[in-house]
């Protein structure tokens, strides 16, 4: 492959914006972990956020980088990425961050990013020859498939645990899953940051290997763009999304201490089965699925099923969105950079 002729400050300028995507991933992602805990009082906002942020970080010394490697190589053809394209990808990502947090929408910063690429890739080559389909129809379907597989695991787990502890009052079944839920919630928080943080591992991979200073070769990383990520994702995270806080812990159903501990651990199992994978699945698709799946596992009319058609809505329009932005941010950098 053709090597990219890219200024030290230019590289220097995009990773420095990969950070900030990644920061303001855990920023607006880091809700969907610390949602339930905050919703049903058993941590404090504060409390909650240093939680999540904790498990966020640990999560790189837990997963390999098999998601890094699908955003890496496995979205589009390298052949045809330059620091342009990555400059779009990133800025139309972060721009539809920013855009759904302000307005409080639970949208997935995973999307967004792999929207960003396809979009600025493609306006680059003309045409749609750039897309690894493969990858790319995989990530497609998983906007289908996670959110199904939270609310399946959420719903079944609060059913079995309504049958295991049909015997004991609430009052005690409430005190017990108090702790149960932080387990839970800190099982997600390490599904989140080991799924996402990667995402972004995998941008800064691709535009090192374009720029011929690493090689596909996992070995060829180096352990700052790792950390880097990880702890950006972490830092973002404890600062929090209180916007998107509200929506996700008390708008769509009423969670308690059982039905949050059964939403996170729903959550948490996908993401883990999701990330050893490989598959870059949306955090905050599903989570939305387990938060439902527990509410309608409770009764049908708990969950405000009005709401939760916007949501999918703007989980429908993300990747074009965030293709269109960074289409247009192309063309900015292609006259700045």
């Amino acid at each position: 492959m053709e090597h990219l002729n890219i200024s030290m400050w230019s590289l220097v300028l995009l990773i420095a914006v990969a950070f900030a995507f990644d920061f303001m991933n855990g920023f607006h992602d880091g809700a969907n972990s610390i949602s339930t805990i905050v919703a049903t009082g058993a941590l404090t906002p504060k409390q909650a956020v240093l939680f999540a942020a904790a498990f966020n970080f640990i999560a790189l010394w837990v997963f390999q980088l098999h998601v890094a490697a699908t955003i890496g190589k496995g979205t589009v053809d390298p052949a045809y990425v330059d620091h342009f394209v990555i400059f779009g990808a990133l800025m139309g990502a972060l721009s539809w961050n920013i855009i759904t947090w302000y307005y409080g929408i639970p949208s997935s910063s995973s999307h967004a990013l792999v929207g960003g690429l396809v979009g600025s890739t493609v306006v680059k080559a003309g045409g749609l020859a750039p897309i690894v389909w493969s990858g790319f129809g995989k990530i497609l379907l998983f906007i289908i498939v996670s959110p199904l597989i939270g609310f399946f695991l959420g719903g079944m787990l609060m059913v079995l645990v309504a049958w295991a502890f049909r015997k004991k009052s609430p009052h005690q079944v409430s005190n017990w899953f108090r702790y149960g839920q932080l387990f839970a919630a800190g099982a997600y928080s390490l599904g989140h940051g080991g799924n996402d943080a990667q995402k972004t591992i995998g941008i800064i991979w691709l535009l090192m290997i374009t720029a011929g200073i690493a090689t596909p070769d996992v070995a060829s990383l180096p352990n700052w763009v790792v950390y880097g990520c990880y702890g950006a994702i972490a830092w973002g995270t404890y600062l929090g999304g209180w916007r998107i806080v509200k929506t996700m812990g008390s708008k769509i159903t009423k969670l308690n201490a059982v039905s949050g501990s059964c939403a996170s651990m729903g959550g948490a199992i996908s993401l883990g089965l999701a990330t050893l994978a490989g598959i870059p699945v949306s955090t905050t698709h599903t989570i939305t699925g387990a938060i439902v799946g527990v509410g309608t596992a409770q009764d049908v009319r708990a969950v405000r099923w009005g709401l939760t058609f916007n949501l999918v809505i703007a989980w429908v329009l993300t990747i074009p969105a965030s293709g269109l932005i960074s289409a247009a941010f192309w063309y900015v950098g292609r006259s700045f950079l």
